[in-house]
């Protein structure tokens, strides 16, 4: 059985969470952006734009919350077993410990790529 400290786990989780609410930040920075440009720009073309990352926002802060939440149940099941064992987490838990960081993975190269796309559009109608 493949065994994995416990503090390690938790020292990951603290640090993905930690950037999940940098990316939740970076999101409410970029609503403001784009809250500027559908103040001074009315147009069809510009409009889509603006609907496609509200759309997109709201995506990406409800997966960055439901990350959140899944990072703190993981934590909570860690600290369960540092009581139960002698501080290394079982099978089960470094599967989903694994699962939930290919998400938060995803997400992030997700959420980089979306910047990206929005700072071009940006940089268009500011």
């Amino acid at each position: 059985m493949k065994q994995i400290n416990i503090k390690h786990i938790a020292s990951l989780h603290t640090n993905t969470l930690n950037s999940l609410n940098f990316y939740e930040q970076e999101i409410d920075i970029l609503k403001n952006r784009l809250e500027e440009i559908a103040s001074k720009n009315t147009g069809h073309e510009v409009s889509e734009g603006i609907e496609y990352f509200q759309n997109q926002f709201i995506i990406h802060s409800e997966k960055i919350d439901e990350l959140k939440h899944a990072f703190h149940s993981n934590l909570q099941a860690l600290e369960v077993q540092i009581l139960e064992t002698t501080a290394y987490a079982g099978e089960e838990t470094l599967e989903t410990n694994e699962r939930l960081f290919d998400e938060y993975l995803m997400e992030e190269t997700l959420l980089n790529q979306l910047r990206h796309e929005f700072l071009r559009f940006a940089a268009k109608w500011m």
